[in-house]
């Protein structure tokens, strides 16, 4: 592959879900140890450890690391961070204090007897007994894990569990030992899904159905990790809820609540309450890059579940919903409110007396404002179904009307600047031009330029003596 399939491949490869790109990973770790086109398998590993790393540097081979191994089946369902978790997630944090449990009081003889295969398998350099043993000691960590985390009478439970790791980790010990135990239904389910689904109607959701319909998926804890593998496939992952309606064959959410699917319209609501979160945060840090994409994925989920979904608003879904909508107007109203304010103190027209020489536009702020207007101008967009109509309408109208205004009259200052405030003047104009483009186009942003430009090679008035 040339060095330019190469970059096109991490550049696809780095822009994938974090969730996505660990199923890739674990998917082309099986087709080697199966021998199955292990040349383009390595590859495209090797190209992934390294972005996942984030480092060029030679990897140590993950079938050197046996609780990555033996946690592969969770990878899918692993996030990051100590925020809560929804059904169908586990903490990566947890694993760790999990697995030493393991081989030092959950299963260490069969943690043993694992660790020797892997020498074996290491020094005969073939997998042929890889697998078997994986899936050996798989079965007996699950075992102990359900064994020690299903409450029993009499004994001591909780003292046992606070030799595993604190609450969160205890937390998370069911749905592990629960994955491992239905490994071979995840692998059959993961190998029955569509790679990805820009459409989730009728067909794709009768399809689905049939591949869920499988007795060890229907429990309690193993459905949410089934419809995790299928919003992950999803162009819009709170599309999940199509499939708890179909099968309770209504919208009205007493209907759908009442079935086992239900818990999907519980795993779109959390994943656009911790979206909205995650919104906030990066509006806070001054981060914009991602808003537009973010604001389009909150629109549709919340206009989806609000539109296919016959919800009370005293009911507890109605006021998750209700709850998301609220947070995500609080977070952008705040700071929808500080944009005209910024563009003011940049823009506003002061005497020349007040300006003092060497005076600059710090540039950077330029740069911050701009894309807190263009933040204002993408949310305009969705406004009606995130709850900021008003002032978001307000706003955005009340900036053209200041921008298009101080922009003419900036210019017009030009002709009348003296020498020591005339810079100052300049990096004025050359703001709200910024802004002008941001607002009305690069068309009227450049008519303005032009008239910038003649005002500074045209007539200007003659300074007054001193």
């Amino acid at each position: 592959m040339s060095q330019t399939s190469t970059e096109r491949l991490r550049d696809y490869l780095a822009q994938l879900p974090p969730q996505a790109q660990a199923l890739l990973m674990r998917e082309f770790e099986r087709a080697i140890e199966r021998g199955e086109d292990t040349a383009v398998a390595t590859f495209v590993l090797e190209q992934l450890r390294k972005i996942v790393r984030g480092t060029d540097e030679e990897a140590r081979p993950r079938t050197d690391d046996p609780a990555r191994l033996v946690f592969r089946p969770l990878e899918p369902f692993l996030v990051e961070g100590n925020s809560p978790v929804r059904p169908g997630q586990i903490r990566r944090a947890s694993l760790l204090p999990v697995w030493q449990w393991l081989i030092r009081d959950g299963a260490p003889d069969s943690a043993r007897e694992f660790e020797a295969a892997l020498a074996r398998v290491r020094e005969a350099g073939t997998s042929s007994e890889l697998e078997p043993a994986i899936r050996k000691f798989q079965h007996a960590a699950a075992d102990a894990i359900v064994k020690i985390a299903t409450p029993m009478p009499g004994g001591d439970q909780q003292r046992a569990l606070t030799r595993i790791g604190p609450t969160n980790v205890i937390e998370n010990l069911l749905p592990i030992g629960s994955v491992l135990q239905a490994r071979e239904a995840l692998d059959t389910l993961n190998g029955r899904l569509p790679s990805f689904l820009r459409i989730f109607a009728e067909s794709q959701i009768a399809s689905i159905g049939a591949a869920l319909n499988v007795p060890s998926l229907q429990t309690p804890q193993l459905l949410p990790f089934a419809l995790s593998l299928v919003m992950q496939r999803l162009s819009a992952p709170w599309q999940i809820i199509r499939l708890a309606i179909k099968m309770a064959a209504s919208d009205d959410e007493i209907r759908v609540a009442a079935t086992p699917y239900g818990i999907a319209v519980t795993l779109a609501l959390h994943d656009l309450s911790f979206l909205a979160a995650s919104l906030r945060t990066d509006i806070k840090r001054g981060h914009f890059d991602t808003v537009a994409e973010q604001l389009k994925t909150l629109h549709d989920g919340v206009r989806g579940l609000r539109t296919e979904l016959d919800l009370r608003n005293d009911s507890s879904w109605g006021r998750q919903l209700t709850s998301i909508r609220a947070d995500i107007s609080n977070a952008l109203q705040s700071e929808i409110d500080s944009v005209p304010g910024r563009v003011r103190r940049l823009l506003r027209q002061r005497p020349d007396k007040d300006i003092p020489a060497g005076a600059k536009v710090d540039a950077s702020e330029v740069d911050e404002t701009a894309a807190l207007i263009d933040f204002v101008a993408v949310c305009r967009t969705y406004a009606s179904e995130l709850a900021i109509n008003e002032v978001t309408l307000r706003t955005y109208s009340d900036l053209q009307q200041y921008v298009e205004k101080s922009t003419e009259s900036l210019v017009q200052s030009l002709r009348g600047s003296d020498t020591r405030t005339l810079a100052y003047r300049q990096m004025q104009v050359k703001a709200a031009i910024r802004f002008c483009e941001v607002l009305f186009g690069q068309d009227y942003a450049s008519l303005m330029s032009r008239a910038a430009e003649n005002a500074m090679t045209g007539e200007r008035k003659p300074q007054r003596a001193s």
